[in-house]
């Protein structure tokens, strides 16, 4: 199976709206489930300080990911996966790493990103995992940070400190 990445374009709302529709996605992200398809069109606009990536198979966006780099000026070095999905039926075939080298490469090759974070469900395993694989570590626990299938639901702050190399 062949994996490319490239930015994610708004012609492909379908597909998106088609990933965060599954049931795995809908149990493990935290956003709303069943959002509108015109609220995936709205996500798909470009936005600055924002880079949205799509993973491809076979024509099809099967996984999808948002980098924002913050604006501040006290700031700029710092990086947040805001989201990061892959459709249902294509989870563990390497789409999610495929992002996460994406998201790598950007952050430390093109925009100077030196603290690159994320939020993840503290029971979600195969994320957590995902992450520690890139080099992201926990550093902290965020108690009752959603409502997940009726309860409150904790979260882990995970980030990647990139070193610094001085010439």
């Amino acid at each position: 199976m062949e994996i490319s990445i490239r930015h994610a374009e708004p012609s492909d709302v379908e597909d998106v709206h088609q990933i965060y529709s599954g049931i795995n996605v809908i149990r493990w992200n935290t956003r709303a489930p069943y959002a509108p398809l015109e609220a995936h069109r709205r996500r798909l606009q470009p936005e600055d300080h924002k880079r949205k990536l799509a993973a491809v198979v076979d024509n099809k966006v099967v996984g999808y990911t948002e980098l924002e780099t913050l604006s501040g000026i006290r700031m700029r070095h710092v990086g947040r996966i805001v989201t990061m999905a892959v459709r249902d039926d294509m989870q563990g075939k390497g789409i999610g790493s495929a992002l996460m080298r994406a998201h790598i490469d950007l952050a430390d090759n093109y925009l100077q990103v030196i603290r690159f974070y994320l939020e993840v469900w503290s029971d979600n395993e195969a994320a957590i995992r995902l992450y520690k694989k890139f080099g992201f570590e926990v550093e902290g626990t965020h108690v009752w940070f959603g409502v997940r299938d009726g309860e409150f639901a904790d979260a882990l702050t995970m980030a990647r400190i990139r070193p610094l190399t001085i010439a």
